[in-house]
């Protein structure tokens, strides 16, 4: 039994290299030297050609009998592995390894990681930059991320765990949390979600997070993805759980609140006052962004006795040569901003900032020169689409604009009325929505006074005296009590 499971393993290694072979890009270079004959396999693509050449095969020749062990110790690159396993050959390979064979035994492999280290360098965040804010953004690469991280948590309670998902892609996920603060049930809730996902092709975070989500039909974001690392530090700290997922420029962070979307770490580096300030300009913003518009749409249609006599002259002098209902009105100029917005975003940065503004302004002076609109309107719609680009998270920001069509449409069927019942819908989405199985509405549902001082407003931060309550974390405490001295008799005398 153990001769044919020799050759089994034999043949699969064999077999593993042949089908390697059937790439152009995979390289197979048979060798030889004093009398002994070796294999030297790898992708071209993958490796890097100076270090397999300059730490590899040079030293090769310097020997006076080749063997696998000898060579490993012989060559000054750490991550080296001889093994005879096909899944770890294969994966390895696959990773930017290159794998050496003796001829007298070609089932066993020294495994060499001269991977090629491609990918641009850290830079600034592009979708949450900030002014007085550290300048750094995640990249491609899942060890340089983990670097932003642990220089910024210099701990060793932060604690790793590194899973595979994607039966093709074989995408490695870091799911990172601070031992001893982190709710653990929290952690495995998140690895178990994670290795139950079935899919053969994950190719960056949000697609991993859509597979995670408590509510994969819901529009808003269960999971904050970010693209900065204080950002993911400052949620570890919390009590939250972190991943970073390879070849993707974001982390994501479980679980989250809606409030925390309309944050920004810039709240927390300027004087609670302005950051209080601004975040509320935030959340009238978005709520002006969703109401201002259907609100224009329900008063022309069936409540005109709430239009001040003053500003209803002016409202139907706008309106006098419009030849359709505000809700047609109010749908062309909101499409029409939104395919700008599309148009802006696939484009070229100049050119797409230069379609942006030239088109905004000549559609809609042309809109209202046409009589196709009233300018009030315009400047309603051009004020509710600027609203929506202050939410700091740009998935909660494509949700946002989304939420204004059920509210269009149900001012137009029943007014004030039919605003409110698309409100109450929409409220009891969100009552109902968590978040790896927390209230997505807390504080505010369920009700916790103490977690008010980061929602609404940012208070200083001496009342940060204890993590939030929903996160249950094993240490609440954020300012822990100083030690008192103990003053010796020796302390008097001195």
């Amino acid at each position: 039994m153990d001769n044919d499971d020799n050759i089994n393993k034999t043949s699969e290694i064999r077999d593993l290299f042949n089908s390697f072979s059937t790439s152009n890009d995979f390289i197979n270079h048979q060798g030889s030297y004093n009398g002994v004959g070796y294999w030297v396999s790898y992708y071209r693509s993958l490796i890097d050609a100076q270090e397999l050449h300059k730490s590899v095969l040079s030293v090769i020749p310097t020997m006076e009998q080749i063997n696998l062990e000898q060579l490993k110790d012989s060559i000054p690159i750490e991550d080296t592995l001889i093994t005879s396993t096909k899944t770890v050959v294969e994966e390895r390979i696959m990773r930017g390894n290159i794998a050496i064979r003796l001829d007298a035994n070609l089932d066993e492999c020294l495994l060499i990681n001269v991977v090629a280290q491609h990918g641009r360098q850290v830079d600034k965040p592009e979708l949450e930059f900030g002014i007085i804010s550290p300048q750094e953004a995640f990249v491609e690469d899942i060890d340089i991320n983990l670097n932003l991280v642990r220089k910024r948590l210099p701990l060793p309670s932060l604690q790793v765990t590194q899973l595979t998902v994607g039966t093709l892609s074989k995408t490695k996920v870091a799911v990172l949390s601070i031992d001893g603060i982190v709710d653990k049930e929290n952690v495995e809730t998140v690895i178990q979600r994670i290795n139950e996902v079935d899919f053969d092709e994950i190719l960056d975070g949000s697609h991993l997070a859509q597979m995670l989500y408590d509510d994969t039909s819901t529009l808003f974001p269960l999971f904050l993805y970010t693209e900065r690392p204080d950002r993911i530090a400052s949620a570890l700290a919390e009590g939250k759980v972190a991943m970073i997922v390879d070849r993707s420029s974001s982390a994501l962070i479980a679980p989250t609140i809606l409030l925390e979307y309309f944050i920004t770490m810039e709240d927390y580096n300027m004087p609670w006052v302005p950051a209080s300030a601004f975040r509320l300009l935030r959340i009238f913003a978005v709520i002006f962004s969703i109401f201002a518009t259907p609100l224009y749409v329900a008063v022309l249609t069936y409540h005109y006795e709430l239009i001040p006599k003053d500003l209803l002259e002016t409202i139907v002098t706008s309106r006098n040569l419009i030849p359709f209902q505000p809700l047609i009105e109010a749908l062309f100029l909101e499409i029409s901003i939104e395919l700008l917005r599309e148009a802006a975003a696939r484009l070229p940065t100049k050119v797409g900032q230069t379609l942006g503004i030239v088109g905004g302004i000549v559609i809609g002076q042309a809109a209202v020169v046409a009589g196709l609109t009233s300018n009030i309107l315009l400047i309603i719609v051009a004020l509710s689409a600027l609203a929506s680009f202050v939410t700091p998270i740009y998935k909660m920001g494509n949700a946002i604009r989304l939420l204004r069509f059920p509210f269009l449409v149900g001012a137009q069927i029943w007014g004030l009325l039919g605003i409110t019942i698309s409100a109450v819908f929409l409220m009891t989405h969100l009552i109902k929505l968590t978040s790896m199985g927390h209230p997505y509405l807390e504080p505010i549902y369920p009700f916790h006074l103490k977690d008010w001082k980061d929602s609404f407003v940012r208070l200083p931060f001496n009342f940060f005296k204890s993590r939030p309550i929903n996160l249950r974390t094993e240490n609440t405490a954020r300012q822990p009590k100083p030690q008192k001295k103990i003053i010796k008799k020796n302390d008097f005398n001195e």
